[in-house]
Parts: C-alpha cells; structure tokens; sequence
C-alpha cells in the first residue's frame, strides 16, 4: 500500500480509550504499513511537536498551542457528548465548597486537567490550589480535598468511590452540562510539511483509522470481551465504557473544542482558533 523507504512514523495511546483504534488498526492489517510508536497522550503529543512523529493523537490543549503546525485529520477524535466515565474529579465533598482546598492532579493528560480547573473556576467558582501527584485516589486524598484523574485509574476509581462516600463528577457529562456540546480530549493530526510532502501517506493512514475505528464500532462486544482477558475491567463494563465514548469529529464536536479553547484562554496562554475555525488536512 505504501511504497516510501520510511514507513509514517503514527503515535498510539496506551489507555482503554484507544484500545478500539488499536483494535481496528490490528483486525484491518494496517499496523504493518506504519511504524506504530506507543507512550502516554503527553509525550505522544510531544513527540508530534518535536517532529519525532508524522501523524498521532495529540491531546487538545496541546493542538491548540501549535495548531500552526498541525493539521486535523478529519472525523477522529476521542472525546464525549456527555459522560466520559474516564476523566474525573473524586472529592470529599461538594465541588462547590472547594475554595482554597487542596485537589490533587494526578495525570498526565493535560486537557482533562484543563477541564477540571476551568469548571472549578468559571462553574463553581472555586480556586484550590493544585498539586502533582501520582495517580492513585488513596494516596491523593491522604493530603488532599479532592482528586483529578483521567484514564484507566478514573474508570477504576469510578467503582470505588461511591463505596468509600465520596463524590464523582464525570467532567464529559458536567460539560455537556454547562455548554451543551460534546467535549473532545484528543484529536488526530498530521504534520503540515509531512502532509505537504507525503500527501498519499497522509490520506492512506487517515483511510486506515477510520476504517479502524469502523470495524470496531461494529465488533465492540468482541472487543470488550478480548480485552477483559488482561483488564481489570470485566467485559460488560468495557463494552459501556467503549459505546460511552465518542470517537467522531462532525460539527457539533468541532463547535464544543472551539468553545473549550475559547474558554480555556481565560486560564492559559492558548493562542486564538482562525475565525474560520481549525485547519484539517484534505487528502
């Protein structure tokens, strides 16, 4: 399928969340016409950056910081149009009475901690005061009022909590809430002078992931039922999780990561979408 000397150096990330990409990448046959590089959603996104990867999920803050060198691929994403299930903040009490409390951020993924301390701020009005720390939710509430997790130990933590009394906000839901779109945590993107240089690749590989992702929608009991073979999670509660995201990138989610970097720009230095809104690759 591809005929350059140097396979599409293509990033994946090692959550739950893309395990049906990787799926469908595996099921289709595709994985051999790329060099598949696997790390976390904050050193992939780095990588993309650097120039260490062509094409990959890069988490949505840090699209945003460098959209100018970035390409969107078009119709892929993951995020949600409400709950997420994955991206949580776990407090022993009502966010609301946060103010000046310690939250613990215990992950790398910097667009759902992004999210968390913009809903604290502009929703309910808090401003704790944050600190690093690793992402397991005994050793966070040891010191602090409240954790952020994202991922794995999120979906973990979401079982846990309520029989430990405490609280569990799902940020995907409470955005949904609050702005009535969907919220998108990672796009895909592709490097503008790779896309201007190897524009065939770029189209094959974008090709390849949506038919991946296709082919899992279709085969997600299967695929649920395949990965609670080495999960923690047993199949039923993988395949919620799996049906629960939302991995598209139509309108509607394009208008809800407008409006995070809209808001977002209140907290960070995130340079301003084109008026047109962001620029995706056309193959």
């Amino acid at each position: 399928m591809m005929t350059e000397l140097r396979r599409p150096r293509v990033g994946h990330i090692q959550f739950l969340n893309c395990l049906p990409i990787y799926w469908g990448l595996m099921r289709s046959g595709a994985l051999i016409d790329v060099d598949l590089q696997k790390d976390s959603p904050e050193r992939l996104s780095a990588q993309l950056v650097a120039g260490d990867l062509d094409i990959g999920p890069i988490t949505l803050v840090e699209y945003l910081r460098y959209a100018d060198e970035l390409l969107l691929l078009p119709d892929l994403a993951v995020g949600s149009d409400g709950p997420v299930l994955s991206v949580n903040v776990v407090s022993t009490r009502p966010l609301a009475e946060l103010d000046g409390a310690k939250v613990a951020l215990g992950s790398t993924s910097r667009t759902g901690v992004m999210l968390a301390r913009l809903m604290l701020a502009e929703k309910y009005g808090v401003h704790p005061e944050y600190f690093s720390c690793p992402p397991d939710l005994t050793t966070m509430l040891l010191e602090a009022d409240a954790g952020v997790l994202i991922g794995d130990v999120a979906l973990r933590a979401l079982h846990e909590a309520p029989g430990r009394g405490l609280e569990v906000t799902d940020l995907g839901q409470a955005w949904r809430d609050w702005t009535g779109l969907p919220m998108v945590f990672a796009v895909w993107a592709v490097r503008r002078d790779f896309a201007a240089d190897h524009p065939g690749l770029v189209k094959e590989v974008h090709q390849a992931f949506l038919r991946s992702r296709d082919l899992c929608l279709a085969e997600l009991d299967e695929v649920a039922e395949a990965a609670a073979r080495w999960e923690t999670f047993d199949a039923a509660t993988l395949a919620t999780y799996f049906r629960t995201l939302d991995f598209s990138l139509g309108d509607r989610q394009v208008a809800g990561l407008r409006e995070f970097a809209r808001r977002a720009s209140s907290l960070a230095d995130l340079p301003a979408l084109p008026a047109d809104g962001p620029a995706f690759f056309v193959g």
